[in-house]
């Protein structure tokens, strides 16, 4: 193991104590308090979303799977990961751009700047598989993606149970068929939804719009990136396994 994977692999070690960590007094009312507030809201609102948010995704998926790179064969994990920074950076500087532009709309614009938004955050998550050798046009792969952009933007409860998937992925996708399986898009959308909420508020706000909305698109596609980083490095790094 070299110098770097050494270093990569303590720092995952901290964030892997980060995902298993108990929910906080703080992170319980939250969940009770957005569980509240979805239990008011009518059945036929809900399934909306999940099928517009399902749709979407799916979009977003199909597409990129034809427009990303193909993964990269060879190459040491410091390598790799230079490239995933370039990518990182580049992508918040293109959401605090859209954030800004949306924001500074007010409030038809800042609700348009939801799905892009989405749009960018999968295209990050499938250049980042790419570099890191995994092969998006494997379906398994696509529902990799998935589960990592849930465990991104997941309350405490339900990043202790997405990250025991992705901790076991290779057993549970050994598993899985050839062919796509079912996926919860309901628990995806409303854990989604309810995480950016308070986020993405002030952004349809008049005059601090602009500043909320560059602020926070960076803020939230630094946070998918590092998880990303730390989901692929489960499978790549550890004190037995050197890259291949």
């Amino acid at each position: 193991m070299t110098a770097y994977e050494e270093k990569a692999y303590i720092e995952l070690q901290f964030w892997q104590r980060k995902m298993q960590k108990k929910p906080a007094v703080t992170d319980r009312l939250s969940k009770a308090v957005q569980q509240k507030i979805n239990s008011f809201l009518p059945e036929k609102l809900h399934k909306g979303i999940t099928v517009t948010i399902e749709k979407m995704v799916k979009a977003v998926l199909y597409g990129a799977t034809y427009t990303t790179a193909s993964s990269r064969e060879e190459g040491s994990l410091e390598f790799r990961e230079a490239l995933v920074r370039q990518q990182i950076s580049f992508y918040q500087k293109t959401a605090s751009v859209e954030g800004a532009v949306t924001g500074a709309g007010g409030i038809l614009l800042g609700l348009a700047d939801f799905p892009v938004l989405i749009v960018l955050k999968m295209k990050l998550l499938f250049e980042m598989a790419a570099l890191y050798g995994y092969d998006v046009r494997d379906y398994k792969e696509r529902l990799f993606i998935l589960y990592v952009f849930q465990l991104a933007f997941s309350s405490q409860q339900s990043r202790n149970e997405v990250y025991l998937r992705i901790e076991g992925w290779q057993g549970y996708s050994n598993s899985l068929p050839d062919n796509a399986g079912d996926f919860d898009w309901r628990s995806f959308q409303q854990e989604y939804r309810d995480y950016i909420d308070l986020a993405k508020m002030a952004q349809l706000v008049p005059v601090i719009g602009a500043a909320v909305g560059a602020i926070a698109n960076y803020k939230l596609l630094d946070q998918l990136g590092y998880t990303a980083m730390n989901c692929y490095r489960m499978r790549k790094v550890s004190p037995l396994k050197v890259l291949r």
